[in-house]
Formats: C-alpha cells, sequence, structure tokens
C-alpha cells in the first residue's frame, strides 16, 4: 500500500465521525447516558448561597432550566427549575419555591465562569420574567456547533452525535412544581446540565485538534424537494 493511502486510511480510522444532521430514528438504539455525579436540590437562600460559592469555584459549568408544561391554551407558567452543574455536582435550585433569591442572581450576572447551555435566549426570557438581572458569561452551544458544520440544534441529537449514547427525554413533560421532584426528574434534570458541559468540552477539542470528520446527510432536503 503507498505510503499516503495507509496515511489516510489511517487518520480516517482515528478521526472522529460526525453529522450535519443526526437521524433521530438512531437515537432509540443508543445506550443511555445519566448524570454520574452528586445531586443537590435548592430550597433556601442559605443552601443557594453555599451552592453558589460552590459553582463560581469551578472552571466551567452547565445550565438549563425547566418548566412545568401547560396543557391548556393561552395558558403561561413561570420557569420552575434552574439546574447548575459542574463536572460532578449538580444544584437543582426550585425557583417556583426560592424565586430569583439574591444568590442566583448573583450566580446569573457573574462574568468570570463560562455558563454553558443551549438555547439560552429562551432560558434568560424565561428567568427575567422573576426578576431583573443582568446575564454575566453565558455561551450557547448553538452558536458554536455550526462552525464544524452540525446543523441539528436539540440536545438529544448533539449527544449522540458527539458520543453515541442517548439522553432519556421521558420526564421533560413531568410536573417541575411538584412538592418533591422524584429521582427520574432529579436525574433528566441534571444530565441536561451536565451534558452541555461536555458537549462543549468536545466541540473545543474537535475545533482545536481538527480529528473528526464531518458526513453530511441530504436524505431530508432530498424528500424536502421531491414532496
Amino acid at each position: 500500500m503507498h505510503f499516503l493511502s495507509f496515511y489516510s486510511t489511517f487518520v480516517s480510522q482515528m478521526s472522529k465521525v460526525i453529522y450535519n444532521k443526526y437521524d433521530k430514528k438512531r437515537i432509540g438504539a443508543l445506550p443511555l447516558v445519566t448524570f454520574p455525579g452528586r445531586i443537590v436540590v435548592v430550597l433556601t437562600e442559605h443552601e443557594a448561597e453555599k451552592a453558589v460559592r460552590y459553582l463560581l469555584s469551578q472552571p466551567i459549568i452547565g445550565v438549563d432550566t425547566e418548566t412545568r408544561p401547560s396543557f391548556k391554551k393561552g395558558q403561561m407558567r413561570q420557569v420552575a427549575l434552574l439546574q447548575v452543574s459542574s463536572r460532578d455536582v449538580c444544584f437543582l435550585f426550585r425557583l417556583n419555591q426560592l424565586g430569583l433569591s439574591p444568590s442566583v442572581k448573583q450566580l446569573l450576572e457573574d462574568a468570570t465562569v463560562p455558563k454553558i447551555g443551549l438555547s439560552l435566549r429562551d432560558d434568560l426570557h424565561s428567568l427575567h420574567a422573576l426578576g431583573d438581572f443582568e446575564p454575566g458569561r453565558f455561551i450557547d452551544l448553538q452558536d458554536h456547533v455550526r462552525e464544524i458544520g452540525i446543523e441539528d440544534m436539540s440536545l438529544q441529537k448533539l449527544y449522540a452525535n458527539f458520543f453515541g449514547q442517548k439522553i432519556s427525554k421521558r420526564q421533560q413533560l413531568s410536573n417541575w412544581e411538584a412538592d418533591v421532584l422524584n429521582d427520574k426528574q432529579k436525574a433528566y434534570a441534571a444530565t441536561d446540565a451536565w451534558a452541555c458541559i461536555m458537549i462543549y468540552e468536545e466541540l473545543m477539542r474537535l475545533e482545536q485538534s481538527h480529528d473528526y470528520e464531518l458526513t453530511i446527510i441530504q436524505e431530508d432536503n432530498e424528500r424536502d424537494s421531491a414532496a
């Protein structure tokens, strides 16, 4: 085998294959991933102070929110949960009980620690409904995955694309205003926040190393054109 051909084959085998569009049908067969760390529910301002102190000592954190779904037309609910995770610990701030407390506001306005999320405009809009604050250092994954050619914007598809694992969405429409969150809700919320860190760090690695191959999927476009 010619050296250049061998080298090209070797590089191809070593590179990560990612897709501009990830087939949702493939996700069901993937192994399930859940947050592997400790989950702490935050109900009071005293607990929030300790949580924020820890989170702002971390090099990077992931953020997400949950709102109780409304099944009545025109009915809007306020955001009920803010989940913020380091690589090892995720804090679930019960905003429906805590509100936009001073510590929560401090966390949201912090300009030092990068806070990674997905579709952050929606999250910040919901949080602003609880009170005024000036958003600090937030990084939206949707603004960066396009840089390497990925078109899918959902967290589940992004995680499957990067890691070949499935994030369950079964708890998404559960009651986030319940008096006590169950273990499945806690795991779901923590996984979403933590996954933002994992995706961002892998994205940064791929951008720096160029150790990936982008596979272009055009079936959807062709199907749309034929319709």
